[in-house]
């Protein structure tokens, strides 16, 4: 089961099409089916892949990026790191990812099919700060191109992007690279990243955004060339709307001819949450995105067959152990953390961690996006894990957190925990653009602050309980917890903080001290969101 879809019933839909945090989205359609990738930073599986018929429906059907690189790396969390910006591509019978690790350079993978098997990743170009690279096969001439931004963070510089030719089989580029648009010439335009290069109309497209996640616009940029010179204009911005910042994404022509255009919002701890917008060309050639350059709210679909409504996955029964696409790791998984069983529901396994009393510094916290509406969320949680201090439970986790759950105390009983970390420091106030204040640095270089209670540890008899979370707007978490006799509040409200570039997830955990030997199990069932009434 899901939230509900942003389809209303009626012929229209309200945007965001998918409210929760898909980052970065490129998409492409494949005869009369639509894909959808978008950033998974440190997460794994990474790089998700969303299917649609009709743009406003949307389910999960997997992930291509197994495991993450270099794994000594990978193997603690790291938010701000990983996948950064893909960009999804369908050429020559195969599908194509490529993407940005800003502390390798340029990645690519391909597939026969949507599902793989996806190949093992190429190193394009090395370099670090390289990012959002969006290749381009030439329909007219078969050259192949690459485009791609940089991140002041490791780079030293941004607001430029850098053209090259590509080799046709996209495992290599043909020369040094040549700045195709620099935005410190452009007089008001600063944090041009993000590009989409595109074919169309005889002109070379790059449509890319500007002036940070929080504030910025949507540009278009146009030549005859693919070197240039590119003509420029902004195409979508907040004007008077609510939608802040229109962001980064990805243009699609649907198989009736119509064109649209899908995008993120940054809305802190819900992260990057998407909109479609309309498209239309002017009588200049250029694009036109929503309703005459801002956002839209509420809007006709596309002409498309209509579809059942859909909405990517929340809910999971874990049946034989085993947790749905929706799910991620904080870091590359291991063995045996949620081994697999006859029956239902989710067994984790006690990892032993010297940094069991930070949640954002263990690798085994399984988690899934916070929804972007008010919702409640609830599971059920068992503890037989007999060892003192082992524990499990379920978190809001960001730059800040707050887990509600179980823990094995010493005289052998199940008590009810509620503990919460604050953010380390808040985000510098700085004058520099928005798109680098908050997550430029690599997570673990600011201490962090210890777990605290939330509310004093109480009986839970037969180690047993409810777990609920009531998020509301802004982000504000009420926890509760229900032991046999009603769903009780715990402690005051927890505002949800984002995490790196992401948005806060729900997480699910469990762990014991550091020690030898096997520290037993903790076991989830019937994992619910639904919308808060």
């Amino acid at each position: 089961m899901s939230l509900p879809s942003a389809d209303r019933g009626d012929g229209t839909y309200a945007n965001p099409v998918l409210n929760a945090d898909w980052s970065d989205p490129d998409v492409i359609r494949v005869g009369d089916d639509h894909y959808l990738t978008a950033s998974s930073f440190g997460r794994v599986p990474g790089l998700p892949l969303l299917h649609s018929r009709d743009l406003v429906n949307w389910t999960l059907i997997g992930h291509a990026l197994e495991r993450l690189e270099p794994a000594a790396e990978f193997r603690t969390p790291q938010p701000g790191r990983g996948v950064w910006a893909p960009a999804l591509r369908h050429h020559d019978d195969r599908f194509w990812i490529f993407w940005g690790d800003p502390d390798r350079g340029i990645l690519q993978i391909n597939a026969p099919d949507i599902r793989g098997p996806w190949s093992p990743p190429v190193l394009v170009k090395a370099g670090r700060g390289l990012i959002d690279p969006c290749p381009l096969w030439d329909p007219e001439t078969g050259d192949a191109y690459l485009v791609h931004a940089f991140a002041r963070s490791r780079a030293g510089f941004a607001n430029r992007l850098t053209g090259h030719r590509m080799h046709p089989d996209g495992g290599s580029l043909l020369d040094e690279g040549k700045v195709v648009v620099d935005g410190d010439r452009l007089p008001g335009w600063f944090t041009l990243e993000g590009p989409k290069l595109y074919r169309y109309d005889g002109w070379f497209w790059i449509l890319a955004p500007a002036g940070g996640v929080e504030a910025g616009w949507q540009g278009a940029f146009r030549s005859r060339g693919f070197f240039g010179p590119y003509e420029e204009r902004v195409v979508l911005e907040q004007g008077g709307t609510a939608v802040n910042g229109p962001h980064q994404g990805g243009w699609v022509r649907t198989a009736s001819g119509e064109d649209w255009f899908l995008h993120f919002q940054q809305r802190g701890a819900y992260g990057r949450v998407v909109h479609l917008q309309p498209m239309r060309w002017d009588e200049r050639g250029w694009p036109v995105l929503g309703a005459d350059g801002a956002p839209v709210a509420v809007h006709p679909k596309p002409a498309l067959p209509p579809q059942p409504p859909a909405a990517p996955a929340t809910d999971d029964d874990f049946p034989g152990g085993r947790h749905g696409r929706q799910w991620q790791w904080t870091a590359d998984p291991r063995p045996g953390w949620a081994p697999q069983h006859g029956g239902d529901g989710l067994r984790l396994t006690c990892v032993r961690s010297a940094h069991g009393d930070d949640l954002r510094r263990v690798p085994n916290v399984l988690g899934q996006r916070l929804p972007g509406q008010d919702a409640v969320v609830e599971v059920e949680l068992e503890l037989p894990a007999a060892e003192f201090g082992a524990r499990a439970g379920l978190a809001v986790l960001g730059d800040a957190y707050r887990w509600i759950g179980l823990r094995r105390a010493a005289d052998g009983s199940v008590q009810v925990v509620d503990r919460f970390a604050e953010r380390a420091e808040p985000p510098p106030r700085t004058g520099r653009p928005v798109e680098q204040r908050s997550a430029e640095h690599r997570f673990g270089e600011r201490p962090a602050h210890r777990e605290r209670e939330a509310a004093p540890p109480r009986p839970a008899p037969g180690g047993r309980a409810l777990l609920r979370v009531e998020i509301r707007a802004g982000g504000r978490c009420r926890f509760l917890c229900d032991t046999g006799d009603g769903p009780a509040p715990s402690g005051l409200v927890f505002t949800a903080t984002s995490w790196g570039w992401g948005g806060a997830l729900l997480g699910l955990f469990a762990l014991a001290p550091a020690g030898p030997g096997h520290a037993g199990t903790a076991l989830f069932t019937r994992f619910r969101v639904t919308p808060l009434s």
